[in-house]
């Protein structure tokens, strides 16, 4: 049985456009995009963490964020870009995690402060009414 030249020729276009499509399709899986939504997270919020004060009250954690964020930036420059995101998203937790302690470190000041002008007006009415 002899095969019709035409009908081969039918065949082989399609699937070598299957072919083609396959390849361009594990070609854009195999290189993600860089994380640059991550990264600008991480690196806002280091900024914002920064801004709070947070390398006096959370040094360690905004250190840490730091870190993260250059390991993050070093992984996108060697394509590994699902590396980059985890590390992005551990920097952006660091950030959040170092302005969460700083806020708190600065209530728990404020409380004090105001618990010793409490206890100077409590002192000063019971001179005032000693004098009396």
């Amino acid at each position: 049985m002899k095969t019709c030249p035409t009908t081969w020729s039918r065949h082989r276009i399609p699937l070598l456009c299957v072919i083609a499509l396959a390849t361009l399709m594990a070609a854009c899986a195999a290189t993600p995009l860089p994380p640059s939504e991550s990264l600008a997270a991480a690196t806002n919020a280091i900024a914002s963490a920064e801004q709070a004060g947070a390398r006096h009250y959370a040094g360690a954690e905004l250190e840490e964020a730091r870190s993260q964020l250059v390991l993050a930036e070093q992984a996108v420059t060697e394509e590994a870009m699902i590396e980059a995101e985890r590390l992005a998203h551990q920097s952006r937790v660091a950030a959040e995690l170092a302005l969460a302690r700083t806020e708190s470190a600065k209530a728990v000041e404020i409380n004090r402060e105001m618990e010793r002008g409490a206890d100077a007006l409590d002192v000063e009415m019971r001179r005032q009414g000693e004098q009396k």
